[in-house]
């Protein structure tokens, strides 16, 4: 399964004997969501219930049949004598319960750095403390809270100063979009660039259904317009484009904010700020959106008390790339490709229904086997005549690298001959036809033994179970010992990051541009690091004024694999 950025407006329903159970799950969801999305314990159970069923509902296409999760474990106390790695080397707080998030204090133990002979990548003490501070800033700014409460009256008022009363807490409210893939990074990078900006982030999308809050005794969940009477003011986030005038952009061009000769910016009504500033960051904003990567452009953003951020990217590299975060950005991340590694296993915790499909589907298929090795496969334009020029790309992968057990122990590469018994082989992919062509090459080994868990036939977007079933096979593909994906996909990404995998990237044509039918020689190279592509990077020198690439400004930012326009980061020091 994969989902990055193909479009279904009509999802396939339930089997039939579920349509009227979740039906009335699902109205009580919205109807509670509505009145008060962000009243958390009433909403958990509601959530834990949708996907309980939804879960149940992919019995039959791979996935084991499992209880639900209607157990509230809110007043739960915090875990005890936790060792150092379920709390990933300090990465999580110990102030949560087990039972509340299982896949939160378990996630170490299906991804031992040991048994896959890989040397562990602890983040830095640096890190660590950023996070107890942002931890703590979201705490005493977070929804509910007195501070939260006045910056909500200040934003209605439409006065951008900062209220006397608001405790400099300042805000930023993420608006991510796209399939799941996008979602997570998307949500990853607002995080990052809150805590660089020591603002509180809030997310405007529905996390809650499918991951656990990772900040002790308050909430990620941006409560919605008409919440209580006291809600936020601006409706409808995600009608917010490239068209809207209250964007960093289009501020711009009105001179509603200016930079000067000497670099300086300002706001141009006597220095009267608008009460909040949107950042339009998806793959097609303009060149006066991308100015959001200069410093004083930034040194100006500083002061707003609210910004909205919608984007569909993984904007880290873009963030590196920032003069006045670079000093900060190298502390927290010595190791520079571990940045979504890090970011990712410290966001992103499945919700316990979702946890269980995991760990149930693992156990049944994976666990035990000499070797896991997980093939992502995503085909971006589904015409038929393309399915056997993927597939011959995908075996011609495997057999060029020696990834699977085709020939006699003998011959295979000898970082497999020496532990490789056997194969658990997990193929991911939205048709079955992929896995079915894979078994009839490899069927006939005995050592071989291949899995796939779902095959939706397509993307379904806003389906909380066809989301609950991409989120777990994220986490299975993550437990690979060997990883290959389909280049310019989100989904991959997000596996090889929190697996920290470097994964082969199989080439692939975005749908936009026409396919030659041809597999590209090699089929397959191997990723200079883990961390994801960011796709749509500026490539503005903002000191010159003038443009530049920049996958040659620093020695850690290059060119991906697969977009040549894009960059990620790359540490040569680094050994995955």
């Amino acid at each position: 399964m994969d989902m990055d950025v193909e479009r279904s407006n009509s999802p396939t329903p339930a089997p039939s004997s579920l349509v009227a159970e979740l039906d009335t799950v699902k109205k009580r969801w919205w109807r509670l969501r509505s009145r008060a999305r962000r009243a958390l314990p009433a909403v958990c159970v509601v959530a834990a219930t949708v996907l309980a069923i939804v879960v149940l509902s992919s019995a039959g296409d791979g996935w084991p049949t499992l209880p639900s999760n209607r157990v509230s474990v809110q007043d739960e106390p915090p875990s005890s004598n936790l060792t150092a790695d379920q709390l990933l080397d300090g990465l999580l707080t110990a102030e949560f319960s087990s039972g509340s998030c299982r896949s939160r204090y378990e996630f170490a133990s299906y991804h031992d750095k040991k048994k896959r002979n890989r040397p562990s990548h602890k983040p830095s003490p640096y890190l660590l403390g950023k996070l107890r501070r942002h931890e703590a800033l979201q705490k005493r700014c977070g929804p509910g809270t007195a501070p939260y409460r006045a910056a909500i009256r200040q934003l209605k008022s439409g006065d951008g100063a900062v209220a006397a009363d608001a405790d400099d807490c300042r805000y930023l409210v993420s608006i991510p979009y796209q399939g799941l893939g996008n979602r997570m990074l998307a949500t990853a990078s607002a995080f990052l660039y809150a805590v660089l900006t020591e603002r509180a982030v809030l997310i405007d999308h529905d996390v809650g259904a499918l991951f656990c809050e990772p900040f002790p005794g308050t909430t990620w969940l941006h409560p919605p317009s008409g919440w209580f009477g006291g809600g936020f003011p601006l409706a409808h986030l995600e009608d917010y484009d490239g068209d809207s005038k209250e964007s960093l952009g289009n501020m711009l061009k009105a001179n509603v904010l200016s930079v000067g000769a000497d670099g300086n910016a300002t706001w141009s009504d006597g220095g009267h700020r608008p009460p909040y500033v949107y950042l339009h960051l998806e793959g097609r904003y303009d060149s006066d959106d991308k100015l959001f990567y200069c410093d004083e452009h930034q040194r100006l953003l500083r002061g707003a008390p609210w910004l909205l951020m919608k984007t569909d990217s993984y904007l880290v590299p873009g963030l590196f790339l920032v003069p006045s975060f670079q000093d900060e950005l190298g502390k927290m991340f010595p190791e520079k490709d571990a940045a979504f590694h890090h970011l990712g296993r410290y966001l992103f915790h499945p919700v316990n229904d979702v946890w269980r499909a995991v760990t149930g589907y693992y156990g049944a298929h994976l666990a035990g086997a000499g070797q896991r090795v997980g093939l992502q496969i995503r085909v971006f334009n589904n015409k038929k005549q393309k399915l056997r020029h993927v597939l011959d790309q995908v075996l011609s992968c495997v057999r060029r690298e020696k990834l699977l057990l085709d020939d006699p122990p003998s011959k295979t590469a000898a970082s497999n001959a020496s532990v490789v018994v056997d194969q658990a082989v997990l193929v991911t992919s939205l048709t079955s036809w992929y896995y079915e062509r894979i078994s009839e090459a490899y069927g006939g080994d005995r050592r071989v033994h291949l899995h796939q868990p779902s095959h939706e036939g397509r993307q379904k977007w806003g389906d909380a179970s066809h989301n609950g079933r991409a989120l777990s096979e994220m986490y299975l593909l993550s437990t690979c010992d060997v990883l290959v994906t389909t280049g310019f996909s989100t989904f991959g990404y997000v596996a090889q990051g929190l697996g920290g995998l470097r994964p082969w990237i199989m080439p692939t044509t975005p749908m936009w541009l026409p396919d030659t039918g041809v597999v590209p020689d090699p089929p397959c190279v191997r990723a200079i690091s883990v961390e994801p592509c960011f796709h749509s990077p500026s490539y503005y020198d903002c000191a010159a004024r003038k443009g530049v690439d920049v996958s040659k400004v620093l020695p850690y930012v290059r060119r991906c694999e697969d977009v040549s326009w894009g960059i990620k980061i790359a540490n040569d020091s680094s050994q995955w």
